[in-house]
Parts: C-alpha cells; sequence; structure tokens
C-alpha cells in the first residue's frame, strides 16, 4: 500500500444560505481545493462524494457526476458515499483506500449538504431516516432524543453533570468565534449554556449542533508525488472505517460506541501510535455528550472520566489536549454531509500552520472522528506532518 497525501483543502463558510443550492456551494469548495492544490480537473482521476440526503433536501438524485461535471471532470468514476452523518468521512476513506492500492494518483473527495431548504420539522424527520425507521423512530425517537438518553446513562453510570456538558459547548463557541468559516461565531457563558431552551432532558438548544448548508473538498495522492503540487504535503498516517448497530437498543452499552473504539485501534495500528500521541482533534460533536463519549471511546481519557476532562479545561486550546479548535459541529455548523471532509480541512489547516487564531502550538499529529447515527458508522482519520 503506497503512502498518501493530503495535497489540497478547500471550503466554504458554513450557515444558513437562502441564495444558494447544493450545487453551487458543492463547486465553490472544489475550486477552492484546486488552487490549493495547484491541480486541475484534467488531472484527478476518480471523484467522491460524501452526501447524506441531497434527494430529500433538495430534490436532486445522481449527485456525483451532477457535482463532478460542475467542476468540469468528466470521463472518470464519481461515485456519492452515504453513512449518515459520517458520508464525506466514509468518501475520504474510500479515496484514501484507492491511492494506497494504487487504483488511482490524484482523487477529489467534496462533502456537501444543503438543509435549510427545508422547515425544521422535515429536517429532524430526514435526518431520522439515519435511524432504525422500523424500531426506534417508528416510536418516535429522534436524534436529540436518543443522545438524551445517552447522556442520562452517562450521568447515572459516571457521575457526568450538565456542567460538564455545558463546559463542551462553551468550549466550543468560543472557539467557533475567531473561525470565519463558522455558522455561530459567538462566545457563550457558562451560565447561558445550562439555561438554553430545553430540548430533550437532559440536553438544551445549546447541547445540540445547528442545522447548516456548506461543502468542503480535498485532494489526496500519493506522497511520492505530492510536492509536485505543493510543499506543504500532510500525510494520511492512519485511517479506518467501523460501523456498529444502528438501533440504540441493540447496544449493551449506550455510553460507548463500538464502532468508535474499533476504527480508533485500527487507525492507531496503522500509524504505529498510541492515543497519547495525538496532539489535537476534530471529534464529531453532533450534541455535546457526543464529543464527551468520543474522547473516551479514542482513550484520550479513561472511561466515564470524559466530562471531568473538559469541565477541568483539558480540552481547551491551551489544554492538554485541544478538541475542536474549528469550534465543532456546535459552533462551525453541521452541514451533514460536508461534516466528515470539513474536520479533514480543519486538521490538514492546524498542521499548515494556517488556523489563523485558533492555530494550536502543537500540531503536527492530529485525529478526526466522524461518526453516522448513534454511532452505527466512524471513520477515524490520523494526519501528520510529512
Amino acid at each position: 500500500m503506497r503512502p498518501v497525501g493530503v495535497i489540497g483543502a478547500g471550503k466554504t463558510p458554513f450557515g444558513a444560505f437562502a441564495d444558494r443550492d447544493l450545487r453551487s456551494l458543492a463547486v465553490e469548495a472544489g475550486q477552492k481545493c484546486f488552487r490549493n492544490a495547484g491541480v486541475r480537473a484534467d488531472q484527478v482521476d476518480a471523484f467522491f462524494l460524501g452526501n447524506f440526503a441531497g434527494p430529500s433536501f433538495t430534490g436532486q438524485n445522481h449527485l456525483a457526476p451532477y457535482v463532478s461535471t460542475a467542476l468540469d471532470m468528466t470521463g472518470i468514476p464519481a461515485t456519492r458515499i452515504e453513512a449518515a452523518c459520517a458520508s464525506s468521512g466514509s468518501a475520504f476513506f474510500h479515496a484514501v483506500q484507492g491511492v494506497a492500492a494504487g487504483l488511482y494518483d490524484i482523487v477529489m473527495v467534496v462533502g456537501v449538504e444543503k438543509m435549510t431548504s427545508q422547515p425544521t420539522p422535515r429536517v429532524t424527520e430526514i435526518l431520522a431516516a439515519a435511524g432504525d425507521c422500523s424500531g426506534e423512530i417508528l416510536c418516535g425517537s429522534t436524534f436529540p432524543s436518543l443522545f438524551a438518553m445517552i447522556a442520562k446513562r452517562h450521568m447515572h453510570d459516571f457521575g457526568t453533570t450538565r456542567e460538564h456538558l455545558a463546559a463542551v459547548a462553551v468550549k466550543n463557541h468560543e472557539n467557533g468565534a475567531l473561525n470565519p468559516d463558522a455558522h455561530m461565531r459567538k462566545t457563550i457563558t457558562l451560565a447561558q449554556a445550562m439555561a438554553g431552551k430545553p430540548i430533550a432532558d437532559p440536553l438544551n438548544l445549546y447541547d445540540c449542533s445547528l442545522i447548516s448548508d456548506g461543502a468542503a473538498a480535498v485532494i489526496v495522492a500519493p506522497l511520492e508525488q505530492a510536492r509536485d503540487f505543493t510543499d506543504k504535503p500532510v500525510r494520511v498516517l492512519g485511517i479506518a472505517q467501523a460501523s456498529d448497530y444502528v438501533a440504540l437498543d441493540q447496544k449493551l452499552d449506550i455510553t460507548t460506541f463500538p464502532a468508535v473504539r474499533a476504527a480508533a485501534r485500527k487507525a492507531y495500528a496503522a500509524a504505529g501510535i498510541s492515543p497519547k500521541n495525538i496532539e489535537f482533534a476534530e471529534l464529531h460533536d453532533c450534541f455535546t455528550i457526543a464529543e464527551i463519549v468520543a474522547m473516551e471511546d479514542l482513550g484520550f481519557v479513561e472511561r466515564g472520566q470524559g466530562g471531568f476532562y473538559s469541565a477541568a479545561g483539558q480540552t481547551r486550546r491551551s489544554g492538554e489536549k485541544p478538541i475542536n479548535a474549528s469550534g465543532g459541529l456546535k459552533s462551525k455548523g453541521h452541514p451533514v454531509g460536508a461534516t466528515g471532509v470539513a474536520q479533514i480541512c480543519d486538521v490538514v489547516q492546524q498542521i499548515r500552520c494556517e488556523a489563523g487564531e485558533r492555530q494550536l502550538v502543537r500540531h503536527a499529529l492530529g485525529l478526526a472522528q466522524n461518526l453516522g447515527g448513534s454511532g452505527a458508522s466512524c471513520v477515524v482519520s490520523i494526519l501528520g506532518s510529512d
């Protein structure tokens, strides 16, 4: 298997854009990525699109060639990958595997979602379709209610508190306020985070990620060719994808995600490192409890200690293990199909020292964790400076 590097990255701002459609967002991110990589459209060998529910949100099917041809890429494989919120993380995984195996030399990955074209109740309904529609969802569950159950159980088992959840929100809003591409560029206090509008007990408005529009893109190539295009290649040291039951009620323990643990174990092994070597991470905080569970499943802290670790300030930019310096899904925004690739873009920015006011002191080795549904899919990517 050939070593693989990211040679270009580009993304749109995330937000609610009434005047933008899915294709225009994807094209903007793709064109920025081409310029960043120094790559032409006719040099790309394959295209992967990460998108969760474009047909439901926008009415458009056959999305991969719909986007690739708008970026002047024709005559190449154009494939859409759907894995709920992990759609573009999975697209990135498949692109890296294709280059590593020698099937392709240059591959573009775009993640995109246009969510605000539908009213909030319809968005909630579309998102719920990533759950078990013959069981939990049929009985009225939504993802806020499912993650509320996870939070309740975590509180019961480990002593996690509302203050711990709020600390995650406060920290991510603090980071997002410094991110020019973030949907919600607003700091909040712990008191505000604690007093948000109730959504699903114990989660309130500040515990939940945003309904957003946006796109992100990366280009990967064999590492031996990377410097033909850029003097700042970022090496993919390890990447893995794993899956688990879709329904929460089929899991033996809802305070941990086996897919995250399995993907992390494989990615660490491929990179030849352990969790303690990771200097910073972009984690899938679709809800504040998801960030806490993720840092435990990834081995950053012991089971049950994620909330305490967050409240102690250890995941802030100045802390021991900075998490979501981008603002995370909570503040940066969560256009579902774009999130996984956007995380890769944010890790690449940190490694290249291009993160502006959010730049971390320790930034040579980063991890991205992209979750689908209530833990049914997960992609863990580990990137480092070349």
